[in-house]
């Protein structure tokens, strides 16, 4: 994560206090502030001229500017930057909060890992009203221990799949006829006897091995067995993705409320690959981790904070958690609340448990 610059060390302490009083206010109204109402609520001993001085000195650092329509000032993303590192005071989370992210996050034995990101990215998003991401856990092997199918309308089979040692995943696939109950029970039956106990890679990479194969030395079953399986098998979630919830909550934010700027932003979303690559930044460094405007690297981010952090599972790093919002987030509240789902969800996650 970036650092304050030098200039840090310049800086009196009331002219901390002052900036302190600034962001905060910022970030409560989104408007600029002035002398005035800065030296009221700041509590200082100083007069309105003295403290337009200090706002003119921060100016000339870099920290604040003033918008051509207003007397007052906002601060810029290194004043943002210097308040995150140096003058930021996180707030400690309720209980009550805490209870309701560890029941939701509570493993219910049937919704799997998946289920938990979901739930993870859901949660981030209500608690912060911004925008939640959570990248899906890395595993080294996924070992099939079992495997259903469910007829459904209209050439679609319900999958069934146990992996490793308790995650349930679910999905549909489309298939070329219908299969009946009975069919689909005898198709389960030889993909268990067959493959059970392997990684899913081997058992992909067999059946890809038979589809290549002469079909008319394949009977029935292995026909059957051959398409749907390699069919439940190969649509898989993406294991190098992540879940997004509450893009819209961005459209609330009047900075952000551009159309165009929006329908770039939902569009990134969408692709993965630029915030892929930012959130692969934060997996190799420990603790929160806060981008803040252009220090993100894409210009698409400008005006926008992402705050992340890490989640293990058994002691090693699985994935990546955060919120994107405007850069005037209430930081000191949210950099608690992604810690905190950062540690649920690798509990939860933990198959020892």
């Amino acid at each position: 994560m970036p650092k304050s610059p030098p200039h840090e060390l310049e800086l009196s302490q009331r002219a901390r206090t002052l900036l302190r009083t600034l962001v905060r206010r910022y970030i409560e109204s989104g408007r600029p502030v002035g002398s005035r109402s800065l030296a009221r609520e700041a509590q200082l001993p100083l007069s309105p001229a003295t403290v337009r001085n200090v706002m003119a000195d921060l100016e000339e650092l870099g920290y604040l500017t003033a918008p051509h329509t207003s007397a007052g000032r906002v601060p810029t993303e290194r004043g943002l930057r210097l308040y995150v590192d140096c003058l930021l005071e996180t707030q400690p989370m309720d209980r009550a909060t805490v209870e309701r992210l560890r029941q939701g996050l509570a493993p219910d034995g049937e919704e799997g890992a998946e289920g938990l990101v979901d739930s993870a990215s859901a949660l981030l998003s209500r608690l912060t009203q911004l925008t939640g991401v959570v990248t899906l856990p890395r595993r080294e092997s996924a070992v099939l221990r079992h495997i259903e199918f469910l007829p459904l309308p209209e050439q679609r089979v319900l999958v069934i799949l146990v992996i490793n040692e308790r995650e349930v995943q679910n999905r549909v696939i489309h298939t070329r006829r219908e299969f009946g109950e009975s069919e689909l029970q005898r198709i389960a039956n030889y993909l268990n006897a067959e493959f059970a106990g392997q990684e899913l890679s081997a058992v992909r990479e067999q059946l890809l091995r038979a589809m290549r194969a002469e079909r008319e030395r394949l009977d029935e079953l292995m026909r059957s067995a051959v398409e749907v399986g390699e069919k439940a098998l190969t649509e898989e979630r993406d294991e190098h993705g992540y879940v997004v919830a509450g893009q819209t909550k961005l459209m609330e934010f009047e900075e952000l409320s551009d159309v165009e700027r929006l329908r770039q932003l939902f569009d990134a979303f969408a692709d993965k690959q630029d915030i892929l690559h930012l959130l692969d930044r934060c997996a190799s460094a420990d603790g929160v981790q806060i981008f803040i405007g252009q220090e993100a690297g894409y210009e698409l981010f400008d005006g926008l904070s992402l705050v992340t952090t890490r989640y293990a599972v058994e002691g090693e790093p699985a994935g990546v958690l955060g919120v994107i919002g405007p850069t005037r987030m209430s930081y000191d509240r949210i950099i608690p609340i992604v810690d905190v789902t950062a540690r649920l969800l690798g509990s939860a996650l933990n198959p020892s448990r």
